[in-house]
């Protein structure tokens, strides 16, 4: 149902000639069955959907997919009961054929706070480290990017970026790959922009995932980091002992300072910081497309500045660096 072999043939003879050739056996192996046992009922869900071409489609202004007009009663029911099938929906949101789906994150909101403080994307390869089910992939092509390659290990955002693009075509320059950064190429030296929101503080070692996103980008080619931070003087960053708004894999909070630091020791120049922001419960917060625990469910009840665990709420940053350095 989902192959790559397009991409891997547009990808020859081109800067990113390397990934296309690792993709296969990475492809193979992230999306077998037996890494995850509901790839099946997924894919099943996904193949299900009604095929509908020639749709209209806007991808400048949000995610929006057709009309309710445009299915008949019976494909609206099939491509409803494919959508709640691929929940949870996380990032977003989208509108497909007059079908709202509220996702937890008000991913739209985090794409109007950066995108007049980045080098603009017109005619740029973009790729987008941990970018969930591709929402912003899709922003970013509608922001005039030529081509744009997300990375993602999640079987369940790949499908459900396979349910959009089903849609908006399947020959469109936007691809959503199976992979963590670290199974790309070394040294791949091929993206004008990478983008890595809501990545860093789930490395164990922020520097090495700094090298790691350098080494992607062309030179004199921008990263666009969004993570979360911390108060503090340059130096200063928290590392929380257990868990971090419940969640068991945060490791650092660097303070503005500390992470601007960690830029010019990586090989990054001209560091600005574009946004900072606390996440609010109208931003993060369960639907009827993500009915799990959600932000307010990791504050404390009588305090939203802190945690559940006593640390202070989520603060996010959104910095831009240049690479200068190898």
């Amino acid at each position: 149902m989902i192959n790559y072999n397009n991409l891997i043939k547009n990808l020859q003879n081109t800067l990113l000639a390397p990934l296309a050739e690792v993709l296969p056996p990475l492809v193979t192996a992230s999306l077998c069955p037996e890494r995850h046992g509901d790839i099946a009922t997924w894919s099943e869900a996904l193949a299900s959907s009604p095929n509908i071409e020639n749709v209209n489609f806007d991808v400048q202004n949000g995610v929006s997919i057709g009309n309710h007009q445009t299915l008949t009663s019976e494909q609206n029911q099939q491509l409803n009961a494919s959508l709640q099938a691929l929940k949870p929906w996380r990032k977003g949101p989208f509108d497909i054929f007059g079908t709202h789906i509220d996702t937890e994150w008000r991913s739209d909101w985090k794409w109007e706070r950066l995108i007049n403080g980045i080098t603009p994307l017109e005619g740029r390869t973009v790729l987008d480290v941990g970018c969930g089910s591709g929402y912003h992939c899709w922003r970013m092509w509608g922001a005039g990017a030529s081509r744009v390659i997300g990375i993602d290990p999640t079987p369940l955002f790949i499908v459900q970026f396979h349910q959009i693009k089903k849609y908006i075509g399947l020959d469109v320059p936007v691809d959503l790959l199976p992979l963590g950064i670290e199974h790309l190429p070394a040294n791949l030296n091929a993206f004008d922009t990478t983008f890595c929101m809501g990545v860093l503080y789930h490395r164990r070692s922020p520097i090495d995932c700094l090298r790691e996103l350098k080494d992607t980008l062309k030179m004199g080619g921008e990263l666009v980091l969004e993570t979360l931070i911390t108060d503090g003087p340059e130096g200063y960053s928290l590392m929380p002992e257990g868990r971090y708004a419940k969640m068991g894999n945060v490791w650092f909070l660097p303070s503005i300072k500390t992470l601007e630091l960690w830029l010019r020791r990586t090989g990054f120049g001209d560091i600005r910081v574009v946004d900072v922001n606390v996440t609010s419960t109208d931003e993060q917060r369960s639907t009827e497309w993500m009915t799990f625990l959600s932000l307010k469910d990791f504050l404390d009840p009588t305090d939203a500045t802190k945690t559940c665990e006593g640390y202070p709420a989520p603060k996010r940053a959104i910095l831009v660096a240049t690479k200068i350095k190898n």
